[in-house]
């Protein structure tokens, strides 16, 4: 009996061995593959690892050089209880730029085997194979996670070399071509962010040489998304040749640089001759003039006068701000009874303009007429031109003394009250009778006879050779005239009432007074005195 309970009592111990080793080796495959777990273990016990990438390794694909592309990379929470997403970090290697574009992971927790998606805006810069690493922290038991981004960026047609940025210019060079006149050239450049994110334009300047003739004018500041401004270059060339400079654009983005190329030839004609007549610009005045040349011919013995048109041809009013001769010597003048300083001609509206000339030596006249004004160019040049075969004296030409209507003497008073109260006093003619005289002066001024408006210019090239208190003799194109002093006398087809002064003589004709002056270096008292001296001179020699 006691045998049997042994027996029993070693079974038992033997059963409860094996149970024991079976037990132990349960855990030990427990501890070595944890799927076997528990899953009811496992939900309570706090979840496994929490949030792992869909795919540990994403293909990117090829991405053009300068373009950008979308890549969506995808987590899942692969624990038992809900997950929150936090900050995301991002490694890109040199040849691209990356940004997260659309985060769904953080609007709201994450369940347990649910799954959200980050997108990824992914920009060439250089071609070459690129790749991006991601970390994202998050909530779960290992508190991070991370995947790996790869491509290649493709070359594009100007090689490997070629770089890109966040700015993109256009065009990417200017080249403002071979320039032959002087004249300035302006070419914009279009400044645009092709990111999404704003940029700040730091500086924008021209890094040329001085006399490359090169400027800017800009107001780039901040670029949002897609937001475009402008800079306009200008050309300026100083020296013939060629010009090269670079525009410079610093801002905040990934390459902080963009850079366009600037190049130009100035290779200037020889100058052309200055035509008289500029060409028209618009919105400016044109002076332009009938004729190009003021010409008076040759063989010329008289005073003359020719009228040429000041025309305004532009489509806009100019000024005319001053008259002037080059010399002031040769007997050239002009008048100031047509084209003066301040007059304002519309287009085309014109205005006379007289040069007279009275020879002061016998031979060629080379003279100009200088107009300024506020149109085009700013100055109108006229040649003048002419031959004389004789001169004329300025001392012997008619002086108009008054042209009113009534008739005036030298003193202001009229010709009745200048006789009645004596011409002068040592006259040997000053005791004649005055009746008969006002008599004369009243008819010849109140004559009914035909009248010139230009009175001085019947009297032009008459001179006196022979002069004396009572008579006279003046010679002219008809020949040599006897005139006598408060005596009618017709030249050039109009009555004059003669007046034979100390100084010369006066010609009055219906209110206008003309006189004449006497050369005294023709008079017998010069010429005795001169031979006096001379034969003095030679006496004392």
């Amino acid at each position: 009996m006691m045998i049997k309970r042994l027996q029993s009592l070693a079974l038992l111990l033997s059963l409860m061995v094996i149970n024991m080793g079976v037990i132990a080796h349960t855990q030990i495959v427990n501890a070595q593959y944890p799927g076997f777990s528990d899953p009811g273990q496992a939900a309570g016990g706090g979840g496994s690892g929490g949030l792992i990438p869909v795919e540990d390794r994403v293909d990117g694909g090829n991405i053009p050089i300068g373009a950008s592309a979308q890549v969506v990379v995808r987590f899942r929470n692969d624990g038992g209880q809900g997950v929150q997403t936090g900050l995301i970090q991002l490694y890109p290697s040199s040849t691209v730029t990356a940004e997260v574009a659309s985060n769904q992971c953080e609007t709201e927790e994450l369940p347990g085997g649910a799954e959200c998606a980050i997108a990824l805006s992914v920009k060439g810069l250089q071609s070459g194979p690129w790749r991006v690493e991601m970390l994202m922290a998050h909530s779960g038991r290992t508190r991070l996670v991370t995947t790996t981004i790869s491509g290649v960026v493709e070359s594009g047609a100007e090689g490997s070399n070629q770089l890109t940025t966040d700015i993109e210019a256009l065009p990417d060079e200017i080249d403002f071509g071979s320039l032959q006149t002087s004249q300035t050239l302006v070419e914009p450049v279009v400044l645009r962010n092709i990111t999404s994110i704003p940029i700040e334009i730091k500086d924008i300047y021209i890094d040329a040489s001085d006399n490359a003739g090169y400027s800017l004018t800009t107001e780039c500041k901040t670029l949002r998304a897609g937001q475009s401004c402008i800079a306009s270059v200008t050309w300026s060339p100083k020296l013939a040749g060629r010009s090269s400079g670079v525009l410079v654009v610093e801002h905040s983005g990934p390459a902080a640089l963009t850079t366009v190329p600037l190049k130009g030839e100035y290779s200037p004609d020889d100058a052309d001759e200055a035509t008289i007549f500029p060409q028209a610009v618009p919105g400016r005045g044109l002076l332009v003039s009938s004729q190009s040349e003021i010409d008076f011919g040759s063989d010329i013995e008289t005073a003359s006068a020719l009228t040429v048109s000041l025309v305004n041809a532009g489509d806009a009013p100019l000024e005319i701000e001053g008259i002037r001769l080059s010399s002031t010597d040769n007997g050239i003048d002009f008048k100031d009874n047509g084209c003066i300083n301040g007059t304002v001609l519309e287009p085309v509206e014109a205005c006379p303009l007289t040069i007279t000339w009275s020879p002061t030596r016998v031979g060629s006249v080379l003279d100009d007429v200088q107009v300024l004004h506020s149109g085009a160019r700013g100055i109108l040049v006229l040649p003048i031109r002419g031959t004389a075969s004789a001169s004329v004296s300025k001392d012997q030409r008619a002086i108009i003394l008054s042209d009113g209507n009534a008739v005036m003497t030298q003193d202001g008073s009229e010709p009745s009250q200048a006789l009645s109260s004596g011409i002068d006093p040592n006259n040997i003619e000053a005791s004649r009778a005055q009746a008969p005289v006002r008599t004369a002066v009243q008819a010849s001024t109140s004559a009914s006879l035909p009248t010139t408006s230009n009175p001085a210019g019947t009297l032009d090239g008459y001179k006196i050779t022979s002069f004396s208190p009572t008579r006279a003799i003046i010679n002219g194109p008809g020949g040599s005239r006897l005139v006598y002093d408060r005596e009618e006398i017709v030249l050039g087809g109009v009555p004059w009432f003669v007046l034979i002064q100390k100084n010369g003589i006066e010609f009055l004709n219906q209110g206008q007074r003309i006189l004449l002056l006497f050369d005294r270096s023709l008079s017998s008292i010069n010429r005795v005195s001169a031979s006096s001296g001379t034969s003095t001179t030679s006496n004392d020699g």
